[in-house]
């Protein structure tokens, strides 16, 4: 499956959600960090719904970038 994230910038950090996976997030030092961080916690959540017998949502958050004039 292919799930959207959001990754923001933080004073000193990265951070990173699934909107697809409700508590799923990670943050890193860097924003490579932080993308490894959140596929390795996007797997482990995964697995724990799994483990739970709960349904896997499937993905449905969709990404765009919209230009505005400044």
């Amino acid at each position: 499956m292919r799930y959207a994230i959001v990754v923001e910038k933080a004073e000193n950090n990265y951070s990173a959600y699934v909107p697809d996976l409700l508590g799923c997030v990670a943050t890193g030092a860097t924003l490579e960090e932080a993308e490894r961080e959140i596929r390795t916690a996007i797997e482990f959540h995964l697995e724990g719904m799994i483990e739970d017998g709960l349904p896997i949502p499937q993905p449905t958050s969709i990404v765009e970038y919209i230009e505005v004039a400044a």
